[in-house]
């Protein structure tokens, strides 16, 4: 995405899981459902970003469906003390077929003001058996000299975002909408 504004190079990786050298790696994959009404709901949930907002994070309801190109912004904290989080997604795919399996999900990548470089995706996958699986994969890294700083509270929060991440993927397959 040439003139994107993302604010790393290595665009499109999380699609194929791989992550470049020098970022820290995120990679969760688990079963959250079975069956078609399980896999619409959480594939919905997240190009709805209702996986977002399950987890916690503040997400405009004017913000369009994930597709490629659009840009959202998150708000994750307390209070007022709310960090904006700006995003564009890279990539997406809806209800594609790799294999026998069906996947619906998206990645996505930093842009200027976030505390992060990188890309995350997330992903709902239906294999021919019926099992859903939610895939998260990422890789980042501190975007300047402050958050490296404060690395351990930004890792301590980039791991609470991720089990709140898992915790929505459940909930969305399993047809309820409150944590």
């Amino acid at each position: 995405m040439e003139g994107s504004g993302l604010t790393y190079t290595e665009q499109g990786l999380t699609r194929q899981h791989q992550a470049p050298d020098g970022y820290r790696v995120a990679r969760h994959r688990i079963a959250v459902g079975r069956g078609p009404r399980a896999y619409a709901a959480l594939a919905e949930g997240i190009m709805g970003w209702q996986l977002h907002r399950l987890a916690g994070l503040r997400v405009d309801p004017a913000t369009p469906r994930a597709a490629a190109g659009v840009r959202m912004a998150s708000r994750f904290g307390l209070g007022p003390l709310r960090l904006r989080i700006p995003c564009q997604v890279v990539w997406a795919e809806n209800d594609e077929r790799s294999g026998a399996s069906r996947r619906t999900g998206f990645g996505y990548g930093t842009l200027p003001g976030h505390p992060e470089r990188g890309e995350e995706s997330f992903v709902a996958v239906m294999e021919p058996d019926g099992t859903v699986w939610f895939d998260l994969f990422a890789f980042s890294r501190h975007a300047n000299w402050f958050f490296r700083a404060g690395a351990p509270v930004a890792s301590a929060c980039q791991a609470l975002a991720t089990r709140r991440y898992l915790q929505a993927a459940r909930l969305l397959a399993s047809g309820r909408m409150e944590p």
